[in-house]
Protein backbone atom coordinates (compact mmCIF):
# COMPACT_ATOMS: atom_id res chain seq x y z
CA UNK A 1 0.00 0.00 0.00
CA UNK A 2 1.25 3.46 -0.87
CA UNK A 3 1.40 6.05 1.89
CA UNK A 4 -1.15 8.36 0.21
CA UNK A 5 -3.72 5.56 0.12
CA UNK A 6 -3.01 4.73 3.75
CA UNK A 7 -3.24 8.41 4.76
CA UNK A 8 -6.69 8.74 3.18
CA UNK A 9 -7.89 5.70 5.13
CA UNK A 10 -6.76 6.99 8.53
CA UNK A 11 -6.63 10.79 8.31
CA UNK A 12 -9.91 11.11 10.23
CA UNK A 13 -8.74 8.81 13.03
CA UNK A 14 -7.06 10.58 16.00
CA UNK A 15 -4.79 7.64 16.82
CA UNK A 16 -3.98 4.66 14.63
CA UNK A 17 -3.78 1.42 16.62
CA UNK A 18 -2.48 -1.94 15.54
CA UNK A 19 -6.04 -3.26 15.83
CA UNK A 20 -7.24 -0.56 13.42
CA UNK A 21 -4.43 -1.42 11.00
CA UNK A 22 -5.71 -4.99 10.85
CA UNK A 23 -9.10 -3.68 9.76
CA UNK A 24 -7.69 -1.17 7.28
CA UNK A 25 -5.16 -3.40 5.55
CA UNK A 26 -3.90 -6.94 5.34
CA UNK A 27 -1.66 -7.22 8.37
CA UNK A 28 1.30 -8.80 6.62
CA UNK A 29 4.96 -8.59 7.57
CA UNK A 30 5.57 -6.56 4.40
CA UNK A 31 3.10 -3.93 5.58
CA UNK A 32 4.70 -3.87 9.03
CA UNK A 33 8.02 -3.13 7.36
CA UNK A 34 6.33 -0.37 5.36
CA UNK A 35 5.01 1.18 8.57
CA UNK A 36 8.55 1.10 9.93
CA UNK A 37 9.78 3.01 6.88
CA UNK A 38 7.02 5.59 7.25
CA UNK A 39 8.02 6.11 10.88
CA UNK A 40 11.66 6.64 9.88
CA UNK A 41 10.54 9.11 7.19
CA UNK A 42 8.47 11.07 9.73
CA UNK A 43 5.18 10.32 7.99
CA UNK A 44 3.95 8.34 10.98
CA UNK A 45 4.81 9.10 14.61
CA UNK A 46 5.10 6.11 16.95
CA UNK A 47 3.53 6.80 20.34
CA UNK A 48 4.29 3.34 21.70
CA UNK A 49 4.44 -0.12 20.22
CA UNK A 50 1.37 -0.64 18.02
CA UNK A 51 0.10 2.93 18.45
CA UNK A 52 0.70 5.68 15.90
CA UNK A 53 -0.41 9.13 14.82
CA UNK A 54 -0.08 10.78 11.43
CA UNK A 55 2.40 13.66 11.20
CA UNK A 56 0.97 17.11 11.88
CA UNK A 57 0.66 18.10 8.22
CA UNK A 58 -1.27 14.99 7.21
CA UNK A 59 -3.68 14.42 10.05
CA UNK A 60 -7.16 15.89 10.06
CA UNK A 61 -7.63 15.70 13.84
CA UNK A 62 -5.12 17.05 16.35
CA UNK A 63 -5.60 15.14 19.60
CA UNK A 64 -4.23 16.66 22.79
CA UNK A 65 -1.59 14.99 24.93
CA UNK A 66 -4.30 14.52 27.55
CA UNK A 67 -6.39 12.40 25.17
CA UNK A 68 -3.26 10.54 24.08
CA UNK A 69 -2.41 9.77 27.73
CA UNK A 70 -5.73 7.95 28.03
CA UNK A 71 -5.05 5.92 24.88
CA UNK A 72 -1.45 5.09 25.75
CA UNK A 73 -2.26 3.32 29.01
CA UNK A 74 -5.77 2.47 30.12
CA UNK A 75 -7.45 2.64 32.53
CA UNK A 76 -5.87 5.90 33.63
CA UNK A 77 -6.66 9.50 34.47
CA UNK A 78 -4.52 12.66 34.59
CA UNK A 79 -3.56 13.59 38.15
CA UNK A 80 -0.68 14.66 40.42
CA UNK A 81 1.65 17.42 39.20
CA UNK A 82 0.06 17.98 35.80
CA UNK A 83 -3.44 18.25 37.29
CA UNK A 84 -2.17 20.48 40.12
CA UNK A 85 -0.69 22.88 37.57
CA UNK A 86 -3.88 22.66 35.48
CA UNK A 87 -5.92 23.81 38.49
CA UNK A 88 -3.38 26.45 39.58
CA UNK A 89 -2.55 24.61 42.80
CA UNK A 90 1.20 24.82 42.16
CA UNK A 91 2.99 27.73 40.45
CA UNK A 92 5.20 25.65 38.17
CA UNK A 93 4.47 24.68 34.59
CA UNK A 94 4.58 20.88 34.30
CA UNK A 95 5.88 19.37 31.05
CA UNK A 96 5.28 15.67 31.77
CA UNK A 97 1.73 14.35 31.66
CA UNK A 98 1.35 12.61 35.03
CA UNK A 99 -1.36 10.01 35.45
CA UNK A 100 -2.73 7.39 37.82
CA UNK A 101 -3.60 3.85 36.77
CA UNK A 102 -4.62 0.54 38.31
CA UNK A 103 -1.94 -1.06 36.15
CA UNK A 104 1.70 -1.22 37.17
CA UNK A 105 3.81 1.95 37.14
CA UNK A 106 4.91 2.80 33.60
CA UNK A 107 6.46 5.55 31.52
CA UNK A 108 6.37 6.36 27.81
CA UNK A 109 8.55 8.81 25.92
CA UNK A 110 7.72 9.84 22.36
CA UNK A 111 7.88 12.88 20.10
CA UNK A 112 4.91 14.43 21.93
CA UNK A 113 6.56 14.25 25.34
CA UNK A 114 6.84 12.12 28.44
CA UNK A 115 3.86 10.31 29.94
CA UNK A 116 4.20 8.98 33.50
CA UNK A 117 1.76 6.55 35.15
CA UNK A 118 1.72 5.72 38.86
CA UNK A 119 -0.08 2.71 40.28
CA UNK A 120 -2.90 2.90 42.83
CA UNK A 121 -5.21 0.16 44.09
CA UNK A 122 -8.58 -0.28 42.41
CA UNK A 123 -10.53 1.07 45.38
CA UNK A 124 -8.50 4.31 45.12
CA UNK A 125 -9.13 4.67 41.39
CA UNK A 126 -11.86 7.28 41.72
CA UNK A 127 -12.32 11.04 41.99
CA UNK A 128 -12.02 11.91 38.31
CA UNK A 129 -14.29 13.21 35.57
CA UNK A 130 -14.36 13.13 31.80
CA UNK A 131 -13.32 16.31 30.01
CA UNK A 132 -12.95 17.24 26.34
CA UNK A 133 -9.94 18.66 24.54
CA UNK A 134 -10.09 21.25 21.75
CA UNK A 135 -10.73 18.50 19.20
CA UNK A 136 -13.70 17.25 21.22
CA UNK A 137 -11.85 14.10 22.31
CA UNK A 138 -12.45 12.80 25.81
CA UNK A 139 -9.95 12.21 28.59
CA UNK A 140 -10.18 11.70 32.34
CA UNK A 141 -8.90 14.32 34.80
CA UNK A 142 -8.80 14.08 38.59
CA UNK A 143 -10.95 16.57 40.45
CA UNK A 144 -8.73 19.06 42.35
CA UNK A 145 -9.08 17.34 45.73
CA UNK A 146 -8.20 13.91 44.33
CA UNK A 147 -5.23 15.33 42.40
CA UNK A 148 -3.85 16.67 45.68
CA UNK A 149 -4.45 13.41 47.54
CA UNK A 150 -2.87 11.31 44.77
CA UNK A 151 0.15 13.61 44.82
CA UNK A 152 0.47 13.49 48.60
CA UNK A 153 0.08 9.71 48.73
CA UNK A 154 2.72 9.06 46.10
CA UNK A 155 5.12 11.54 47.73
CA UNK A 156 4.37 10.92 51.40
CA UNK A 157 7.82 9.42 51.95
CA UNK A 158 9.20 12.95 51.48
CA UNK A 159 7.09 14.37 54.32
CA UNK A 160 9.02 14.56 57.55
CA UNK A 161 8.43 16.77 60.56
CA UNK A 162 5.83 19.51 60.14
CA UNK A 163 3.63 18.31 57.34
CA UNK A 164 1.98 21.68 56.72
CA UNK A 165 5.38 23.37 56.34
CA UNK A 166 6.48 20.74 53.80
CA UNK A 167 3.27 21.17 51.81
CA UNK A 168 3.44 24.95 51.83
CA UNK A 169 7.18 25.52 51.38
CA UNK A 170 8.79 22.43 49.81
CA UNK A 171 5.97 21.51 47.43
CA UNK A 172 4.70 25.10 47.08
CA UNK A 173 1.04 24.16 47.15
CA UNK A 174 -1.05 27.30 46.62
CA UNK A 175 -4.68 28.41 46.31
CA UNK A 176 -5.60 25.66 48.75
CA UNK A 177 -8.61 27.62 50.04
CA UNK A 178 -10.41 26.63 46.85
CA UNK A 179 -10.40 22.99 47.93
CA UNK A 180 -13.04 21.04 49.82
CA UNK A 181 -10.91 19.64 52.63
CA UNK A 182 -13.61 17.27 53.85
CA UNK A 183 -13.67 15.72 50.38
CA UNK A 184 -9.87 15.45 50.50
CA UNK A 185 -10.09 13.56 53.78
CA UNK A 186 -12.64 11.16 52.28
CA UNK A 187 -10.32 10.43 49.37
CA UNK A 188 -7.34 10.06 51.73
CA UNK A 189 -9.17 7.46 53.81
CA UNK A 190 -9.45 5.22 50.74
CA UNK A 191 -5.68 4.67 50.85
CA UNK A 192 -5.80 3.42 54.46
CA UNK A 193 -2.62 5.32 55.32
CA UNK A 194 -2.46 7.01 58.72
CA UNK A 195 0.40 9.22 57.55
CA UNK A 196 -1.53 10.39 54.49
CA UNK A 197 -4.57 11.24 56.63
CA UNK A 198 -2.30 13.16 59.03
CA UNK A 199 -0.80 15.11 56.14
CA UNK A 200 -4.23 16.11 54.84
CA UNK A 201 -5.31 17.18 58.34
CA UNK A 202 -2.14 19.27 58.63
CA UNK A 203 -2.96 20.94 55.33
CA UNK A 204 -6.43 21.67 56.70
CA UNK A 205 -4.82 23.55 59.58
CA UNK A 206 -2.60 25.40 57.09
CA UNK A 207 -5.66 26.47 55.07
CA UNK A 208 -7.52 27.58 58.22
CA UNK A 209 -4.54 29.69 59.36
CA UNK A 210 -4.32 31.42 55.99
CA UNK A 211 -8.06 32.14 55.95
CA UNK A 212 -8.19 33.50 59.50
Amino acid sequence: MKYEEFRKKVKGVPIVSGQYLKLAVDNTQAFKNQVGRWVKAGKLLRLRRGLYILNEDDRKINPSRLFISRELYSPSYVSMEFALAFYGLIPERVADVTCVSTKKTAEFQNTLGRFVYQHVKKNCFTGFREMKDEAGLGYFMAVPEKAVVDFLYLNQHLFKGQYDMVAGESFRLQNMATLNVQRMLQYAELFKSKKLTSIVKAIRHLINRKMS
